[in-house]
This record gives structure tokens, C-alpha cells and sequence, in this order.
């Protein structure tokens, strides 16, 4: 359940180690807890201590003995100079024990203030094998507050770069055998050939890597705290194991368009989903090897939430296509004034034109006369938002909760506590087509007989046929018309720019359908969703 069986390991080897030796030598006594004077307790407030950072000298002669001490094998005296003996110990004691470290050389590099970065150069030593393993870490040094003295400011990554708290590094036959997953049309899905996989694949290895039938080999990876929402990462391979084969629901083509599309972004994201059942065709992230935020993000969608927001309105009989509807400048609700894009507004408007143009203050106007739960329920019930999704794979599932006053408001442009990512909204385009929720997924359910996520009631025939001629609008004559422009056939779009506390741009959205293939993307900072994410889904539904 790792990340495939070459995962690259940063760093490389150095010479003139700071003491090659044994790590075989007894365990020492650690006295444990966060370091409050000297490593054996004692008088937390010693008179004359030093105070302050550390010196550039400090700094250079702790990361060396630190190192040096970690070298000679002595797990707890290397971890009575950290400011936390006991997590410390137990760290330095498991690269031994559990990775099966048996020799690690260290060589400190040139520190950046309080931070020294430094070289790796171990020996495993498993089952009559011993392999190599080289990478590159970083230290910071810190002043004790209770002796005054310059410690290391202990955390996990001091081990390995890739560890975090709770984390592991272990060496053994692997949990779960490795997989060779192919696409729905059987061609390979490798992490080289698709780098923003790479997450995906090691969470279908976890998942199906026994019920594929492969056999597992002997590995040193990182195995992830409880609870961790990300999959155990291979980090060596001692000796292969037999690859089980894993069909998935990807398309290898649409998912090279997706990585072309996104790559051309230092941050975005992108999910493509098949309306008519629910199968994800194609997932990507930029950068490629950062979080799966395709999948398990978690941010405010902006505009893009006008869709459930117009479907529940309508449902109301609050608004309709072809009628009348306010879209005044500002608009206040709950002690909150709320306004529009450079404060447009549309004098004698109907409804589908504050669609098409994002008029924010056409949907606050409204919400008085909904009650707290009404956008909740109708995001659960008709667009599965929430319903714990069964994806194959680690995903959030959305979040629309029961929010009041002003909070209620900013929810129905999709702010305040309302939180999706690109699968999510990919999803809601495909409900908007179809009228009918299909919870995505990534391998057939008949694999593992998991049970997909249902909502209570599908779409009434008379929302369903007004959202799509509002979102087709938008995509021919509104804010989403320049990506979508030349797109022919049955089609329709919602732009969104969520502002995000502390960012100088909000991020940009854009989701949209065309026949039986919906996307969303997300350019974080990107500014405005029809200028950012617009042109990255366009790309993927064009090529669909």
C-alpha cells in the first residue's frame, strides 16, 4: 500500500561521514518528556541560563554532536540533546529497531540560521539482505528554556524528511502486495508515467493489494499514524513481490490531458467524473507530488455553490428561469453587507442573467426566507454532499453544514462554512445534468461489495431542466463563456472565486458538463475561476 516500488528518496551519498558505526549497541536509559532543563530533569529555572537564540557557533557544534551521537548508535544520548527525550528515544530507537537500520552515517551541511540541513547515508539490514538507503534531512536548533542550553528542536522529520508525528519507518514484508493497475480499458497506470497518481495508486495498494492476488515482498516504507487521511509511503525495496492487477475506472487518456491541463499552474487541481455513473475518468494535482487536494481538499467553492444554491431556491419557489430578480449592489443579512463583483448590479434583471453574471447579492436577497437547513438538506438529499462517499480511495466528500445570520448568507455563495474540492464539484455538475446523484468512484463496488452513498431523492424534472438552461447560459453568454467558447453539443458551466482570509487572490473554480462528462477544477490564488480553472476544465471536457 505504498507508493510504488521505485519511490524516489531525496539526497545522495557523501563522503567523510561523521562516524560510521553499529547501531547494535545496547539500549540506554532516556529520562523522558519535553527537556525542561538538563536531559535529567532538575531546576527549571537555573539562574544565569542563557536566554536568546542560539549562536551561529551553538548551532554548529549541537547538530554536530547530535549527529555524531546518532551515528555512534546510542539512541537516548542523542535524544538528551533534542528538547523532547522521550518522542526523541522513541523515533531513534525505531530506526534501529523497526526500520532495521543497522549502520547510518551523518554529515551536517552549512547551516541557515538555526537550520542545519545533512546527509543520510544508512545501511538495512533485513532477512540476510543489506541495501543502502540515502536521502537528505534538516535540524533546528533551539534554546532550552530551563538550562539555557542549544538543543535540537525535535521533531519526526528529523529522522526522515517524509516522517510526521505519529508516522513510522518500518522494514518487513509489506502490509500489502503491490498492484498493477490499469485503466478501464486495461493500459497501465504507473506513478512514472502519471506522477499526480502517485497518491491515488498508493491508496488503492492499500486498499485492494491483497484482493488483487498479488503476493507482497520485503520493503522499508513510512506507515502513517492512525487515523492519517494519506497512505503508507514505500521508501526501498528489498525484494520485489508479485503484482495483483486492479482495473480502475481512469481513463489514461482524459488523465493525460488533466496532467497537461493543471501543469501549466504551480498549484490546481482537476476531476473529471462520467455523469451516467458515477466513474472517475481522470484526477490531477499540481504539483504532482504534493497533497491530493483533487480528491481530499477542503475549500470554500465560491460561486460554483450557486448551483445547489439556484436548485434549492427553485425548489422553494423563490426563483425561476425567466423571471424577475433583484440584483442590487449590496445586500445585507445578519449584520453583514454583502456586495457584488465591482459592485455591479442589474437593474430589472431576471433571474438566469444574476446567474449568468455571479450576482451575489441576488442569492443573499433570498436568504430570509429560507431556513438554516434548507441549503444543507438540499445539498444532502439531492446531491449526495456529505453521504460519506465509497470512492476506493481517500476522499472528503464535501461539507455543507447548518449555518445562521450571516454565516447562512455567505453559505449560498459558497462561503462562510461550506467546504468542497474538485471531485465534489464535478459531481454536482453531473447531478445538475443528469438529475439524478451517482456517488463517484474509482473501482467497482462489486470488488470489495461496498455500498455507494444514495441520496434520498433525485432532482424534480422541473430544477433539473432550469439549472441546465441557467448553466448553459453561463457557459455561452456569461462568465464562463470564454472558456467554453467553440464547445458544441449539450453543455453548461458556473464560474466561483472564493476569498480566502490572508491570500492577495481568492481561488478560482469553474465546473461544468458537456454530454455525459462533467469537471471541476481549482486554482488556488488563481483569481478569477472563468480566467484560471476555466480554460483547465475546458481542455478536459474538449478531450472528452
Amino acid at each position: 500500500m505504498r507508493s510504488g516500488a521505485r519511490a524516489a528518496i531525496a539526497g545522495a551519498l557523501f563522503a567523510a561521514m561523521i562516524g560510521t558505526a553499529g547501531c547494535g549497541g545496547g539500549q540506554d536509559d532516556a529520562s523522558g518528556g519535553k527537556n525542561g532543563a538538563d536531559a535529567g530533569g532538575g531546576n527549571n529555572s537555573l539562574k544565569g541560563a542563557k536566554t536568546g537564540p542560539p549562536s551561529a557557533a551553538e548551532v554548529r557544534t549541537t547538530a554536530k554532536e547530535f549527529l555524531a551521537t546518532w551515528s555512534s548508535g546510542s539512541a537516548a544520548k542523542a535524544a538528551e540533546l533534542t528538547d523532547d527525550t522521550e518522542a526523541a528515544t522513541t523515533a531513534l530507537t525505531g530506526y534501529r529497531k523497526k526500520a532495521h537500520v543497522d549502520k547510518v552515517a551523518l554529515k551536517p551541511g552549512k547551516p541557515s540560521g538555526r537550520t542545519v540541513p545533512f546527509s543520510v547515508n544508512a545501511r538495512i539490514s533485513y532477512g540476510g539482505r543489506q541495501v543502502p538507503l540515502t536521502y537528505a534531512s534538516s535540524l533546528t536548533v533551539t534554546r532550552d528554556t530551563g538550562s539555557g542550553k542549544a538543543v535540537v528542536d525535535w521533531k519526526p522529520s528529523v529522522v526522515h524528511p517524509k516522517l510526521r508525528t505519529g508516522d513510522t519507518l518500518r522494514t518487513g514484508e509489506a502490509d500489502a502486495p503491490p498492484i498493477k493497475a490499469v485503466d478501464r480499458d486495461g493500459a497501465e497506470l504507473s506513478a512514472e508515467d502519471h506522477p499526480t497518481l502517485k497518491t491515488v495508486l498508493a491508496g488503492l495498494r492499500e486498499r485492494y493489494g491483497k484482493k488483487a492476488g498479488g503476493t507482497a515482498g520485503v520493503e522499508t516504507w513510512i506507515a502513517r499514524a492512525k487515523g492519517s487521511k494519506s497512505p503508507d509511503e514505500t521508501l526501498k525495496v528489498l525484494s520485489k513481490g508479485t503484482p495483483g492487477t486492479l482495473r480502475t475506472t481512469i481513463d489514461a487518456g482524459l488523465q493525460r490531458t488533466a496532467e497537461r491541463a493543471v501543469s501549466k499552474r504551480a498549484k490546481a487541481s482537476v476531476v473529471a467524473v462520467k455523469p451516467s455513473t458515477g466513474e472517475i475518468l481522470a484526477v490531477a494535482n499540481s504539483p504532482a507530488n504534493g497533497f491530493n487536494a483533487a480528491l481530499q481538499g477542503s475549500y470554500a467553492p465560491g460561486s460554483t455553490m450557486k448551483v445547489i444554491t439556484s436548485a434549492t431556491l427553485i425548489d422553494k419557489g423563490l426563483a425561476a428561469y425567466g423571471k424577475a430578480h433583484p440584483c442590487p449592489k449590496y445586500s445585507s443579512y445578519g449584520g453583514w453587507k454583502f456586495q457584488n463583483d465591482d459592485k455591479f448590479e442589474i437593474k430589472g434583471g431576471t433571474f438566469e442573467q444574476s446567474f449568468a453574471r455571479s450576482c451575489n447579492t441576488a442569492f443573499i436577497s433570498q436568504a430570509a426566507k429560507l431556513k438554516d437547513d434548507d441549503l444543507t438538506k438540499e445539498a444532502r438529499d439531492v446531491f449526495g454532499i456529505g453521504l460519506n462517499w465509497q470512492t476506493g480511495v481517500p476522499s472528503f466528500d464535501g461539507a455543507v453544514p447548518v449555518q445562521s445570520a450571516a454565516s447562512k448568507a455567505a453559505s449560498l455563495i459558497g462561503q462562510g462554512g461550506v467546504r468542497m474540492n474538485p471531485l465534489n464539484m464535478a459531481s454536482v455538475s453531473a447531478t445538475a445534468s443528469t438529475g439524478v446523484f451517482r456517488q463517484p468512484y474509482l473501482v467497482a463496488p462489486s470488488l470489495d461489495d461496498r455500498t455507494l452513498a444514495k441520496a434520498p431523492r433525485t432532482m424534480k424534472p422541473g430544477t433539473r431542466e432550469q439549472l441546465r438552461k441557467l448553466m448553459h447560459l453561463t457557459a455561452t453568454s456569461g462568465t464562463a463563456a470564454e472558456a467554453m467558447s467553440g464547445m458544441s453539443g449539450d453543455f453548461g458551466a458556473k464560474t466561483g472565486s472564493a476569498e480566502v482570509d490572508g491570500q492577495k487572490q481568492p481561488n478560482g473554480w469553474f465546473t461544468a458538463y458537456r454530454g455525459d462528462l462533467a469537471a471541476a477544477g481549482v486554482v488556488p490564488e488563481g483569481g478569477h475561476g472563468g480566467d484560471t480553472a476555466g480554460p483547465i476544465v475546458a481542455s478536459v471536457l474538449r478531450a472528452g
